[in-house]
């Protein structure tokens, strides 16, 4: 259904349970839910929230609106795993109940200090003509999941910035906290302010400085940035809204993107000799990535796999969205390599050799090898006339392309139904992961990733090898 602004708004305990009760049974009458990612059984989630391990466990929030598949007033979901696999909803939530954040619980991250997890996070607040008021806000969950917020602002919103100033992502690096958050200027680029904690108190903040990374100034808003170490090496994961294509192509709406520094500079709140931009992903949706360096180290991430101001074929059953997969974060020649967590291996059911498939259940991950100066195609999603998400991996041009054209149900056709990268004339491998109706595929191990969403029709659940010879092998994926 569509909603009125006054419906994206309302209290939730104003929704009754025969409207809760309706919206319930619409989306359990999808045949698109996945299986081995977190989606949620109704309404609308977004951005990864709160990324962290806390007392043993792996915690994910997702940002939620429980009314159907539309952007209203949000408030944060909590999840547990012990293997970044298998995360399970605890049942609580964090509500936006209070003067500074009356409007949403906006994006944020987590991290423990003594036997609490400090969560860190955006208000977003409407007054009375509608014009948006945000705060960076702060709250202490316990181990019972009640959440005591800290009753001011912890970081005030500065005059050189308009009212875009959002997702503050906390960080711990050499013996200090610090922050960054996205923030848009008074001239309408985006850029990302650098804050460092007072006596490594989460209480109070002083501004350090606009982060030097090289920006571009191309955007009029970076959204959900990220600051995480590889082997010391610092990795911005930043989303800018409206980068001029000239800098870098992409073709959604919204681009993810990175750069690699060779240092950090906390006094300078600068990256030091840092790279190119790249695309964090060449799919059709990943944003919001979060990012955080776990007790031992490790870089881990995951992502919203989907965008805003974009409209689902699930949203006619009134939910919409997902998270990907985890994955850990490495650099080897001077590249980002993503890919996910070795705990995926444990879903791996009998293998089987790699061929033509006339039906699977749309939960599989393919393990495939090409051989240099080849070009192959195989067709998943397939219906017997062999339509479905076409995916040609051309070592001997280059280049790996994918069509969803033909694959199920067709959404953002204003953003184009292929998506490219390139690669080397080399032996390549590919790990593909399918669940119902998304894909994520690891090229190299991780070294190019393409992250997406098809809604296959219901005859769609083959696999067509319609061109070449790559070898390589098949898991059913049982969660």
């Amino acid at each position: 259904m569509s909603l009125t602004t006054e419906q994206k708004y309302k209290p939730y305990d104003k929704w009754t349970e025969e409207e809760v009760q309706k919206i319930k049974e619409n989306a359990a009458s999808s045949p698109w839910h996945t299986v081995f990612h977190v989606e949620p059984a109704y309404g609308l989630l977004n951005d990864p929230n709160g990324f962290s391990y806390f007392k043993g466990k792996w915690q994910l929030f997702y940002q939620y609106f429980p009314f159907g598949a539309a952007h209203g007033l949000k408030s944060w979901v909590q999840t547990e795993s012990t293997d970044l696999i298998h995360f399970k909803e605890t049942g609580t939530i964090l509500y936006p109940d209070t003067s500074l954040d009356s409007h949403g619980m906006y994006s944020g991250s987590a991290m423990q200090f003594g036997d609490k997890l400090f969560i860190f996070y955006t208000g977003n607040v409407r007054d009375e003509n509608w014009v948006r008021h945000t705060y960076q806000n702060g709250g202490l969950l316990d181990s019972s999941g009640h959440l005591e917020k800290v009753p001011q602002t912890l970081i005030a919103k500065p005059d050189d910035v308009t009212e875009h100033f959002r997702d503050p992502q906390i960080f711990f690096y050499k013996g200090d906290y610090y922050a960054i958050i996205g923030a848009q200027s008074l001239d309408k680029k985006g850029f990302i302010k650098l804050y460092k904690a007072l006596n490594n108190s989460y209480k109070e903040w002083a501004f350090v400085g606009d982060l030097d990374f090289d920006n571009d100034a191309t955007s009029y808003m970076i959204e959900c940035p990220n600051l995480v170490f590889v082997d010391d090496q610092p990795v911005l994961l930043y989303c800018p809204q409206g980068l001029d294509k000239k800098v870098i192509s992409y073709d959604n709406i919204y681009p993810n993107m990175y750069k690699i520094g060779q240092t950090f500079d906390t006094e300078k709140a600068a990256l030091i000799n840092p790279s190119e931009i790249h695309n964090l992903d060449y799919g059709f949706e990943v944003y919001a990535t979060q990012a955080f360096n776990a007790p031992n180290g490790q870089a881990l991430s995951i992502s919203w796999i989907g965008l805003p101001d974009v409209e689902y074929p699930t949203d006619k059953y009134d939910y919409q969205g997902a998270m990907s997969l985890v994955k850990e974060l490495t650099i080897k020649d001077g590249k980002l390599y993503q890919y996910p967590v070795d705990a995926i291996t444990s879903l791996r059911q009998e293998e089987k050799t790699f061929t033509n498939m006339s039906s699977t259940n749309n939960t599989y991950e393919l393990e495939l090898t090409f051989d240099k100066d080849s070009r192959s195609e195989i067709i998943l999603f397939a219906d017997q006339n062999g339509r479905g998400l076409s995916v040609v991996v051309d070592t001997k041009k280059g280049e790996i392309l994918l069509d969803r054209s033909q694959a199920g149900e067709q959404y953002a056709l204003e953003y184009g139904t292929t998506r490219s990268c390139a690669i080397d004339n080399e032996v390549t491998t590919a790990n593909i992961f399918i669940d119902k109706s998304i894909f994520e595929i690891f090229i190299n191990k991780g070294e190019k990733v393409f992250t997406g969403r098809v809604f296959p029709h219901a005859d769609q659940n083959g696999i067509v090898i319609k061109q070449g010879q790559p070898i390589g092998k098949y898991f059913e994926l049982n969660y």
